[in-house]
């Protein structure tokens, strides 16, 4: 019985395979489809894809089947561009078919794998799509290569060149397509938080007391009064109940009262006609007809004068009143929206304030809580003033550390988030661009944890039974804790994940107090 394998040129068996690659959805599922379908052929005893990369303008082992030539089984092989004949085919695009008669089959190397293996013919073709080098096929043979197959193997080659810029896009449609559904989910997570925090930024349970409170007012005609100290965003807040209330699309005016001369209140609030006083030229709108429809915010109103304040309560309660020098009543329909830093129902009780007054605005009291009161907060905020700062200041992008974030929870804040801006604005400017240093001073109330109430000793009558260390055994335990540190950063003194900056201290500090100790880098390390 004849039982010789029919190692002939299949066009068939080719272009069969060409339709399996046109398919691939990656170009590794090309690749081990390729290499499967040609190790069914009996004449072939080893086929390797090589693929450019650009970026050195090397070869690499991309896939192959069979027993490779010695040196070649690793995949991180390199082959650089016009080196051997594989380093030739991908430099000159051009096919090089091979038998062991011929001269150049020494090129191949390896002589006594050919030998050992049966190898008589090899068949190199050039990878390519659009004039662009792919990378090549390389198939060692068993037998000569016929002639009707060079042109079928230099078409097969470029179908391969396709089927991988094909699936090369597919696999960047389908990255673009993943990052895309991932900004989309990012983006629903931006617009919920925009939702329900606007510009306030943090996550405590103090915010989210004072959201709730803003989301049941905002709705309502009410008058609000914002109480809390200064600094604490107060102005933030009118804005964020102005924009959730059925006059967001009309104006948001702000009147700074702390900074308006005394004798200048009314003609600021109602305006004035043209030879009302000295200097009015012309006539002028006030604010409150400016806010006309809108809202009118008014920072700071414990500075307004007792004599304004009953104005004041005429145009909240009938919205209604005059400008200066004019008989003429005008109507306002005007929201109001004030804030203060101090106890207004003091200031009345004291007869510096209108007690009416006080009691018209008070009608939905909302407390901002104080900076040091919500240091879950701090990081949060520390980072959107970072990338601010970043953005108007136009400095480059420091590191906000583990151990600045730190520095910045033990400060207590007396000027609340606007001395925290100030002192990341600074930071941002000193840093350039490395990590950001705050230099605060820490109040041992606000950096140390509260202690603990003493307890007695079981059975010996003392007061507490706490441990002393003598000024020894303190300075043996801050070496000891400075060398963990260098040996959890493997002696890396600054930078990310440095030494100084797990300990919260400048590299000079570090270096400092490593010469103190005499701490040396090992010579292992």
């Amino acid at each position: 019985m004849d039982t010789a394998v029919d190692t002939r040129f299949d066009a068939n068996f080719t272009a069969q395979v060409l339709l399996e690659l046109a398919g691939a959805p990656s170009v590794e599922n090309l690749l081990n489809t390729l290499v499967t379908r040609a190790a069914e052929r009996p004449n072939v005893i080893c086929l390797q894809i090589w693929l450019l990369d650009k970026a050195d303008r090397s070869l690499h082992l991309a896939a192959g089947c069979g027993q490779p030539p010695h040196g070649f089984d690793n995949s991180s092989i390199r082959i650089p561009l016009g080196t051997g004949i594989l380093g030739e085919i991908a430099a000159t695009a051009e096919q090089m078919v091979l038998r062991d008669l011929d001269e150049d089959w020494k090129r191949l190397g390896n002589a006594d794998w050919l030998k050992q293996q049966g190898i008589c013919g090899f068949s190199g073709a050039p990878i390519a799509f659009k004039g662009e080098v792919l990378g090549l096929t390389a198939v060692y043979l068993s037998e000569y290569p016929p002639n009707e197959s060079r042109p079928w193997a230099q078409i097969f080659a470029n179908e391969i060149g396709a089927a991988i810029a094909n699936a090369r896009a597919f696999e960047e449609i389908q990255h673009l397509k993943a990052q895309l559904e991932q900004q989309n989910a990012y983006l629903r997570e931006e617009v919920v938080e925009a939702r329900a925090f606007g510009e306030l930024v943090g996550q405590s349970g103090a915010l989210r007391q004072l959201v709730y409170q803003i989301d049941l007012v905002a709705p309502t005609e009410a008058s609000v009064l914002i109480l809390g100290d200064t600094g604490t965003g107060k102005e933030l807040v009118a804005r964020e109940i102005h924009k959730r209330s059925r006059r967001k699309d009309k104006g948001l005016v702000r009147v700074n009262c702390a900074s308006i001369p005394r004798e200048l209140f009314e003609s600021e609030f109602f305006g004035h006609v043209k030879g009302a006083f000295t200097g009015a030229i012309r006539d002028r709108a006030g604010r409150f007809e400016t806010a006309h429809d809108g809202t009118i915010f008014l920072d700071e109103i414990g500075e307004v004068p007792l004599e304004m304040q009953s104005k004041l309560l005429r145009v909240l309660q009938e919205k209604r009143y005059e400008r200066v020098g004019d008989d003429r009543t005008r109507y306002a329909d005007v929201r109001i929206i004030a804030a203060t830093n101090r106890d207004l129902k003091k200031e009345a009780a004291a007869g510096r304030f209108r007690e009416d007054l006080f009691y018209r605005l008070h009608v939905f009291p909302v407390q901002v809580v104080p900076l040091r009161e919500r240091p879950d907060d701090i990081p949060l905020l520390a980072r959107h003033f970072v990338e601010l700062s970043v953005r108007e200041l136009r400095c480059a992008k420091p590191r906000l550390t583990n151990a600045g974030v730190t520095t910045l929870q033990s400060y207590h804040w007396p000027g609340n988030v606007r001395e925290l801006r100030n002192v990341i604005e600074r930071a941002v400017i000193l840093a350039r661009g490395g990590s950001l240093d705050f230099e605060l001073p820490i109040t041992v109330q606000s950096a140390l944890p509260p202690l603990l109430p003493a307890t007695p000793a079981a059975g010996n009558g003392h007061e507490n039974n706490s441990q002393i260390l003598t000024e020894t055994e303190l300075q043996r335990r801050e070496r000891d804790n400075l060398l963990t540190a260098l040996n959890k950063a493997h002696w890396k003194i600054k930078g990310p994940d440095g030494a100084s900056e797990l300990l919260g201290v400048k590299p000079t500090t570090l270096l400092s107090r490593m010469k103190k100790w005499g701490l040396e880098r090992p010579a292992s390390i």
